[in-house]
């Protein structure tokens, strides 16, 4: 697999795990040291392990693992208590994304992109 399918690939799955991360919290309701995660805010990894996307207050970034060049960005929004949706671009490609994602637990989000590919993402401690 070439570098530029790989960034492409990572480029996707932080797509979705923007999708995911549409839940925010604020100032005042911000999780305390060693308190369980709330929706999708934080930093999640791909199944591959190559790329880690973040979300936080509506944004999301996805970089790589390795180097942590950024591979994509963009907004999320929550669609439904469980549900979000992800819109930005793919800085590899130049290429919009629209990902849907559905948060099954505290710490995976299934995620599929426009094309119909599906990726799962774990969140990061």
């Amino acid at each position: 697999m070439t570098i530029a399918r790989k960034l492409l690939s990572a480029g996707a799955a932080a797509s979705l795990l923007a999708a995911a991360a549409c839940t925010t919290t604020g100032p005042s309701d911000q999780p305390s040291m060693g308190a369980a995660p709330k929706g999708v805010e934080g930093s999640w990894i791909d199944g591959t392990g190559k790329a880690v996307s973040t979300f936080n207050g509506g944004k999301f970034t996805t970089v790589a693992a390795e180097t942590g060049e950024k591979f994509a960005e963009g907004t999320y929004t929550m669609t439904g208590g469980t549900s979000l949706e992800i819109t930005g671009t793919s800085l590899v490609r130049q290429t919009p994304i629209h990902t849907n994602c559905l948060l099954i637990s505290i710490n995976q989000l299934n995620c599929t992109d426009a094309a119909g590919k599906n990726f799962v993402f774990m969140r990061r401690s």
